[in-house]
């Protein structure tokens, strides 16, 4: 009988593998195709279009353990990690699945033997659940019906929407679902009893029923008005999480006493020098180091790195609330990076991938780490200024808790402790206010909803059929029958001269837009008749929509056309395509495996690639990368193609593509011994076809993402020679070798900031010479300076009141000094010590309305037009006046 987690998991996938269902690999944790979710979360995210119909697969049974993580939108509970028994940012799901197969009967009879015979969990102790009826749609008399073949009368409850009805979205496929608990024992506490209550027993929030297994039913469609239709194929999707059910058969009430994360627990506790099952407040965070570590790993190995937004963001608070409570036990230093060691050691049996990441996982970790002790100095600092502003026995608003804690990831306890270091609170119930809203807003945002294409064209599949796709090998065809004409999104008869619309085929050679790579481009004609094809899109997944602006006579449903697409164009995108496919090679051999394409353009006259990486790609690996690319065009490799299937490929080595959506079977473009990638694009035969290949530039997008952009081919060798060209103007200018030009360049820099320094140095020489001046008079025995001085920068302008200061320093003085230079105003506020004890630098600026800052007797700023400063001088002396003589009243 299976006892570890791992031979759990093999049971499982085994029981279903010999009653028919296809094993499938869990797919990465970036969901394919599905912007509405930020990670997988649930077994059915990889069949979601296969539940919607917008996809068939060669079986229709299914299992899996699939990889999920919820820790953001609906999901943001990020907090109870740790402090319960079972609340996870990683996780695994269990799921068996039909597609239209088997229904309940089928479902409930594999569940209950599998709990009760290969696991041997006592029948006695399970309790099932089925829904009541509610809103219109009847209660679920049949899954009632099929348990009573296992389980008595009084062992299956009836419950509403809440607890035994699943939707997908606010339309689209739902039905209701059965529940399977495990009774674990009346001594486990129960916050209802402790309040003088009743247990409620499986609708209650208490550990002593435990929901093992879900069995969702969809024979719903849910319309635009609210009404549950029937599906014509009723499908099954279930789902049992591995660490619950690793709980309940090695008899653990926590998940974290299970096997899965005991030898984290360990590792975690040996570098805090912390023993786990000691102390009830280290152990928290010994919880948390463990969860946390298994989120980031797994994350990090599929490609997601720490940003400011999206996953990355996500990512980035799971990983610093690991590091909180590393320094909570005392833990100092980074010490998360070496412990993803223990997560790739207990996690890469069933997971290998783990293993070829590791180092790199660890290396972002610890990135990571180090950037976060320069954001929390930051944090402290904020938190010094919000301090300030509060009087003794004060209170920080909770707006301002918030703000610590969701850009600088300063948890409430951490900021708790540092106002009491200070004599403050916090408003917690304005803190949780704020947490609630932004909870709700990633709520809004991340709805999961039916994707459903345009009913014309789903309906024209329907009727139709599919598009042929024949342009992988000619460019021409000289018969193809029109199956649509359409315009402006509707069907109609006829497009004739002069009018724009969209044309559907049987067959075509023009390539729709996909995976990076534009859309072809050409001509469409037949006897009299003419069209451009401006663009080539895919509405729906193997459709073809030619956008088309009619030059003569017309085109209609059933007319056979002459399709050719324009080489050229189509040549300069094979070629960049390629290219493309070489560089991404590159940049993996180069930087690290970590690097994962993250989005693309192929145009025919320039690529660009984004991919994921954690630091600028510095110049050298650039000309390493560039240089590596062009090896390859020079082997003139023929570059190979193949269909196979999915998970042939995967074990082939071919990489896909976290974004793109692959059916069961996929083509894979090879260069032989250099690059395999999943490709349904268009590509030269030989690399040599390529001809060369330049990087053009580099640039962060953003955090933990990078993009490169290059020219292939004819526009390489334009770029070539333009800068060619560049280089011979600059030899003549410079009248030297281009071998010389950057030590001449250096050597007209040096000159040239000399010359410049010596300037500012009679200009400050200029501007400090003892003079008669207007702009100095006296208030009592101060001195009032107000100066305007021209082309002094920054520097030197504090330079030349520094002396001034220094020339003064035995007699009181106020002075605010303006310095145009470069288009702007640099602003000087200065006051002798003794004035600095009563009033500040800084609030003069403020008075007149400028920006800026500094110490009590020196400040900068700006804030004013060139053309005002006069305006300003003259406001200053009045100022300067009145907060002279206030102080002498005072």
């Amino acid at each position: 009988m299976a006892r570890t987690a791992d031979e759990l998991r093999s049971a499982f996938l085994g029981y279903f593998e010999d009653r028919g269902h296809r094993v499938v690999k869990s797919s990465p944790l970036v969901p394919q195709n599905d912007p509405t979710l930020l990670f997988a979360n649930a077994g059915m995210n990889q069949f979601k279009d296969v539940f919607l119909g917008r996809e068939k697969r060669d079986y229709t049974r299914a299992a899996s353990s699939q990889k999920c993580v919820r820790a953001g939108g609906k999901h943001n509970d990020l907090e109870n990690v740790g402090t319960t028994a079972r609340h996870h940012t990683f996780f695994e799901m269990l799921g068996n699945f039909s597609f239209g197969d088997y229904f309940k009967e089928e479902a409930i009879d594999f569940a209950w033997e599998f709990l009760t015979r290969d696991l041997a969990l006592p029948p006695s102790r399970l309790l099932v659940t089925v829904f009541e009826g509610q809103e219109g749609i009847p209660r679920d008399a049949e899954a009632h019906r099929f348990w009573t073949a296992h389980v008595a009368e009084d062992r299956i409850l009836e419950l509403g929407m809440k607890d035994n009805f699943w939707a997908m979205g606010e339309t689209g496929p739902s039905g209701p679902c059965s529940e399977v608990h495990y009774y674990q024992g009346d001594d486990l506490p129960c916050p209802d009893e402790a309040r003088g209550g009743a247990c409620a027993g499986v609708e209650c929030e208490c550990d002593r029923w435990l929901e093992v297994w879900n069995l969702v039913f969809m024979q719903y469609d849910r319309d635009e008005e609210g009404r549950y239709n029937p599906l014509p194929a009723p499908c099954v999707d279930t789902g049992m999480g591995l660490e619950r059910v690793a709980a309940v058969v090695q008899g653990k009430l926590s998940n974290y006493d299970t096997d899965l994360f005991t030898p984290l627990l360990a590792a975690a506790g040996r570098r805090a020098g912390r023993a786990y099952g000691v102390d009830p407040e280290a152990d928290t965070s010994l919880r948390v180091i463990a969860d946390h570590l298994r989120a980031m790993t797994f994350l990090i190995a599929d490609g997601v790195l720490p940003g400011n937004e999206g996953r990355g963001y996500v990512l980035r608070k799971i990983m610093r609330r690991a590091m909180r409570h590393g320094k909570k036990l005392g833990i100092e230093g980074p010490f998360l990076g070496e412990l993803t060691g223990a997560v790739v050691d207990r996690m890469k049996a069933p997971f290998p991938e783990l293993a070829s990441h590791a180092e790199t996982v660890a290396r972002i970790v610890g990135v990571e780490e180090d950037r976060f002790g320069t954001t929390l100095r930051q944090a402290f600092a904020i938190f010094e200024d919000i301090a300030a502003k509060i009087p003794e026995g004060g209170v920080v608003p909770g707006a301002e808790a918030f703000r610590l804690y969701d850009t600088y990831g300063l948890p409430l306890d951490f900021t708790e402790e540092l106002a009491a270091d200070r004599g403050l609170t916090v408003d917690g119930p304005g803190f949780e206010t704020e947490l609630q809203a932004q909870q709700e807003r990633a709520r809004q945002a991340s709805r999961m909803g039916a994707i459903k294409g345009d009913p014309v064209y789903m309906a024209l599949a329907e009727e139709a059929g599919r598009t042929e796709f024949t342009g992988h090998d000619s460019l021409a065809l000289d018969e193809s029958r029109i199956l649509a004409v359409l315009r402006d999104g509707a069907l109609v008869s006829r497009l004739d001269a002069g009018e724009e619309g969209q044309i559907v085929l049987d067959r075509t050679p023009f390539y729709a837009m996909a995976g990076g790579q534009v859309g072809d481009r050409g001509v469409l004609a037949s006897d009299g008749s003419a069209a451009e094809v401006q663009d080539t899109t895919a509405p729906l997944p193997g459709l073809t929509a030619h956008h088309v602006r009619v030059t003569h006579g017309g085109f209609e449903r059933g007319m056979i056309v002459r399709a050719e697409v324009d080489r050229e164009r189509r040549g300069g995108a094979m070629r960049h395509h390629t290219g493309t496919h070489l560089l991404h090679a590159a940049l993996r051999e180069i930087l690290g495996p970590h690097v994962k394409q993250a989005g693309s353009l192929v145009a025919p006259d320039r690529l660009r690639f984004d991919f994921s990486h954690y630091a600028p790609v510095s110049p050298r690996e650039q000309r390493h990368i560039e240089n590596r690319v062009n090896a390859e065009i020079l082997k003139g490799t023929g570059v190979e193609t193949r269909v196979m299937g999915r998970e042939d490929a995967l074990a082939y080595g071919a990489l896909a593509f976290f974004g793109d959506k692959y059916g069961e079977e996929v083509r894979v473009v090879e260069v032989p011994g250099f690059s395999k990638e999943f490709c349904g694009g268009t590509h030269v035969h030989h690399t040599g076809d390529i001809g060369l290949f330049l990087l053009t530039s580099e640039q962060g997008i953003s955090a933990g993402t990078r993009r490169v952009e290059a020219l292939a081919g004819e526009a390489a060798v334009q770029r070539a020679q333009a800068d060619q060209g560049i280089l011979e103007e600059l030899e003549q200018s410079a009248k030297v070798d281009r071998r010389e030009l950057v030590d001449e360049y250096a050597r007209l820099r040096d000159q040239l900031k000399a010359s410049e320094r010596e300037l500012q140095g009679l200009k400050v020489k200029l501007a400090t010479a003892p003079s008669s001046r207007e702009d100095q008079v006296e208030v009592g025995d101060t001195l009032v300076w107000t100066p305007r001085f021209d082309g002094l920068d920054r520097k030197a302008h504090a330079e030349v009141v520094d002396e001034f200061r220094n020339r003064h320093r035995d007699r009181p003085f106020a002075l605010l000094s303006s310095s145009i230079s470069n288009g702007g105003v640099h602003v000087i506020a200065a006051l002798s010590p003794g004035l600095a004890a009563e009033t500040k630098a800084g609030e003069i600026l403020k008075r007149l309305g400028l920006r800026g800052g500094g110490r009590p007797d020196f400040a900068q700023g700006g804030g004013v037009a060139p053309g005002d400063v006069d305006d300003l001088r003259r406001r200053a002396a009045t100022t300067l006046r009145e907060i002279l003589e206030a102080t002498t009243n005072a």
